[in-house]
């Protein structure tokens, strides 16, 4: 079994930062890929940012040059930097993680998200 912890979700006004984190743990071979998605309410999930295992990354337009993935040490953490955040930001961010599992197979997980509100 993979599980997959997303944390650091909150509450804040507009122009903050926060960072999100992303745990997998488990019986895991290696991660291929990370992903980021959010959703709004109302509104479909959509993607947010990736980075793959040779550390490239990928971001929607909403967020570029401001929002950033990292995994530090090609470990089975990763985070999402997320400054100058707008109401926009608002939503459920949820992380997913892709590899293979130490014993056989691949997985697929995703966490169980964690809320992000940006508000006046």
């Amino acid at each position: 079994q993979v599980q997959v912890v997303e944390s650091g979700g909150g509450l804040l006004q507009p122009g903050g930062s926060l960072r999100l984190s992303c745990a997998a743990s488990g019986s895991i071979l290696n991660i291929n890929a990370i992903r980021w998605d959010r959703q709004a309410p109302g509104k479909a999930r959509e993607l947010v940012a990736t980075i793959t295992s040779g550390g490239s990354s990928n971001y929607a337009d909403s967020v570029k040059a401001r929002f950033t993935i990292s995994r530090p040490d090609a470990k089975n953490t990763a985070y999402l930097q997320m400054d100058s955040l707008k109401p926009e930001d608002t939503g459920v961010y949820y992380c997913n993680v892709y590899g293979r599992r130490a014993v056989y197979g691949s997985f697929d997980q995703w966490g169980q998200g964690t809320q992000v509100t940006v508000s006046s």
